[in-house]
C-alpha cells in the first residue's frame, strides 16, 4: 500500500506554507493514485490540527478523499484514506 507522508513540524506557524503543503499532499496522492497520507501536525496546543482539519472539510478538499482517521494512539496525527 502506498503512503504519502507530510509533517508539519517544521512550518507550524506558517499559515499559508501550511495550505500550500496540505494541497500539494493532497494533489499529489490524487494524481499518484496514493491511497493514504499520514499528516503529522504535532500534539502541542491542538490548534494546528484543527487547522488541518478544518483544511480537509472544505467542499473541494473533501469530494477528493474517502475519509479521515484520528490516530486513537496518537493525538497528533491523521490519516486522510483515498479510494
Amino acid at each position: 500500500m502506498a503512503k504519502l507522508k507530510l509533517d508539519l513540524h517544521d512550518i507550524f506557524n506558517k499559515g499559508q506554507a501550511i495550505e500550500t503543503e496540505l494541497n500539494r499532499v493532497i494533489r499529489e496522492a490524487v494524481d499518484k493514485k496514493i491511497t493514504l497520507v499520514e499528516i503529522i501536525p504535532g500534539k502541542g496546543s491542538g490548534q494546528l490540527k484543527k487547522h488541518v482539519l478544518r483544511f480537509l472539510e472544505q467542499k473541494h478538499i473533501k469530494a477528493l478523499y474517502h475519509r479521515i482517521e484520528k490516530d486513537d494512539k496518537n493525538f497528533g496525527r491523521i490519516f486522510v484514506h483515498f479510494r
